[in-house]
């Protein structure tokens, strides 16, 4: 990867909420976009935490913003027993395929940890490859909105 990478917690950069707020209605228009049930701007301002759900961390390569993840206490509507869910990872196009996702997850895994969580999941239909890279468990395929689900979970051990 060309540059410096660095993770950081959404909080200490709100600056960047607007350009987020652009991808998420664009990767998600059907949920985010002009007449969709959510509100990217909003859902973005909560994510802004670090010691409780939901708390979002970007990732920046010479301060330009080019990743996001989250980990908030629900996702799946069918799945509201477990929790909490790694959820709105997206790296900007330009940037896919370089390991960016992969280090925002292990990130997100050493917040969980440090917020006292043993276990956390994932559901996703695009990532499965990644997510099974970094050890994390398949537990089952729904369908979910229209779209088939795999979803996943980790036990995080000590650091």
């Amino acid at each position: 990867m060309n540059g410096h990478l660095e993770i950081s917690y959404l909080a200490d950069h709100p600056e960047v909420i607007p350009t987020l707020q652009e991808w998420f209605e664009t990767e998600w228009a059907a949920y985010y976009g002009p007449g969709g049930p959510g509100c990217a701007r909003h859902d973005l301002v909560r994510y802004a935490a670090r010691d409780q759900l939901p708390v979002g961390l970007i990732a920046s390569i010479d301060g330009q913003l080019c990743g996001i993840t989250v980990l908030k206490a629900d996702s799946l509507s069918t799945h509201t027993h477990l929790g909490p869910w790694v959820a709105a990872g997206l790296v900007a196009p330009a940037y896919r395929r370089r390991g960016i996702g992969a280090r925002l997850i292990g990130r997100l895994e050493d917040v969980a940890r440090q917020l006292g969580y043993l276990t956390i999941y994932a559901g996703t239909s695009t990532a499965t490859g990644l997510l099974e890279r970094r050890g994390w468990q398949f537990m089952e395929r729904i369908r979910y909105d229209g779209e088939d689900v795999s979803i996943y979970q980790k036990a995080l051990g000590p650091r």
